[in-house]
């Protein structure tokens, strides 16, 4: 009966295996390498009609008992397993309701977001009105209403990004495209003086875009806000007073203004405007170069020439316009080197400012 006394020996050993399992995945592989297609005790239930005859009814009746006693064990100690990973499992998991709340990092605006919202709402407080204007223009919008001469450098393949005309109008400028994106918000200016009902307070923030290559000073795209105001008896003084609330507003009631003689095709007179350093208070620093002023804007009287372009009488009515960057006043603002820095995604410029 040596059958039978190897089938009491593999009952023993898959019993002892099966109380010794830690895991259920451990109790898997004792079951498949018992009771599985290729199990030992499968094995010997296949070779049934091999066994002798005299000892096949003693041999059957071994091979069932143990194939129930294994798969009761089997069963068992998977009930107790499963029972303990639940457990393990649960308490692995579970949620100390006492410990203070995790609170979620909120939502801002970007810098140069904010800037412009900051900006807008200082002009909307002085009665003035937000327009809005195709960030895809013709050169007469962007340059020859604006009083650009036709040899200008601005209106140069090296300077503007023009693209391709497909309108089937005329579009030869110099030989090259009408259509272009524009280089300034001024093209606004031009639609409200066609477009609106005098006088106009506007100012038209927006992109625009230039063929620079980006280092600490320029983007080859940025945000600038411009204004325009066209009303009767409007005087380089109304400029002046309009500017410098704007940068005690923007910077901090002690910050001075400073006015500079400049060029610009669309105004005569034309200013650049500065602003007292922040950081040395006009005494003179590496941030503001030694100088103690920092440079903000352009401005100026709106040319003759312009309103006349757009159908207003240059004798009953005059105007000023001015523009700025909005990343380089956020830079000034708040003391950032580098312009390319508001666009890296650094998540500081969403959490400090």
């Amino acid at each position: 009966m040596a059958i039978v006394d190897e089938l009491e020996a593999l009952r023993t050993q898959t019993l002892d295996a099966i109380a010794q399992a830690g895991e259920t995945a451990e109790l898997e592989h004792v079951r498949v390498a018992v009771l599985g297609k290729a199990g030992t005790l499968t094995g010997y239930l296949r070779s049934m009609g091999q066994v002798a005859k005299e000892e096949r009814a003693a041999v059957g009746k071994t091979v069932n008992e143990v194939r129930v006693a294994v798969e009761e064990a089997l069963a068992a100690r998977k009930a107790e397993l499963s029972a303990a990973e639940l457990e393990a499992k649960i308490g692995a998991s579970a949620v100390d309701v006492t410990l203070p709340g995790r609170a979620q990092q909120m939502g801002t605006r970007h810098l140069i977001n904010r800037i412009t919202d900051e900006v807008s709402e200082i002009f909307l407080g002085l009665g003035y009105t937000v327009a809005q204007g195709p960030e895809v223009e013709t050169d007469y919008y962007n340059f020859e209403a604006l009083n650009a001469p036709a040899d200008h450098p601005s209106r140069s393949l090296a300077d503007t990004f023009y693209v391709v005309d497909r309108s089937g109008e005329k579009a030869a400028v110099r030989g090259e495209s009408d259509v272009l994106l524009r280089t300034q918000t001024s093209g606004v200016q031009v639609h409200a003086m066609e477009d609106q009902d005098l006088p106009i307070y506007i100012i038209a923030p927006g992109k625009v875009y230039r063929r620079d290559v980006a280092d600490p000073s320029h983007l080859p795209q940025f945000t600038q806000i411009e204004g325009l105001v066209v009303d009767k008896g409007i005087t380089f003084g109304d400029l002046k007073g309009t500017l410098d609330y704007l940068c005690k507003q923007l910077f901090g009631e002690e910050r001075k203004t400073r006015f500079r003689a400049h060029y610009f095709p669309f105004t005569e007179p034309s200013a650049e405007v500065d602003v007292s350093c922040g950081i040395c208070h006009g005494e003179g620093c590496r941030f503001c170069k030694g100088t103690g002023w920092l440079e903000i804007l352009g401005c100026g009287m709106v040319d003759p020439n312009v309103l006349s372009m757009s159908g207003i009488d240059p004798e009953e009515y005059s105007g000023f316009a001015f523009g700025m960057g909005v990343e380089r006043i956020a830079c000034l603002k708040y003391n950032v080197p580098d312009l390319r820095m508001l666009l890296e995604g650094d998540m500081r410029f969403l959490r400090q400012f």
